[in-house]
């Protein structure tokens, strides 16, 4: 029987190496923390939310930095105008 570890948070070097781990077991590789970062981003973005909005919510000081994520699936866009 294992013993019980004493809980403690999760340092950022561990983080990204369970991540790491994650991504290997199922094929993938080069993944990094970032990564989850931009696919927030993009997911929000896709689900409506505005650039200024996203700005702040990912603390970039420059709009310039969010404008990457507004490069998104064009279905965004589906219904836009109605006839």
């Amino acid at each position: 029987m294992r013993k019980a570890r004493i809980s403690t948070p999760l340092s950022a070097n561990g983080f990204f190496k369970t991540l790491a781990r994650a991504a290997e077991s199922i094929g993938t590789r080069d993944v990094h923390p970032h990564l989850l970062r931009h696919a927030t981003g993009f997911k929000l973005v896709n689900d409506g939310v505005d650039t200024r909005t996203l700005a702040a919510y990912l603390g970039h000081r420059q709009i310039a930095n969010t404008a990457r994520y507004t490069k998104m699936n064009a279905k965004r866009f589906d219904g836009f105008w109605q006839d």
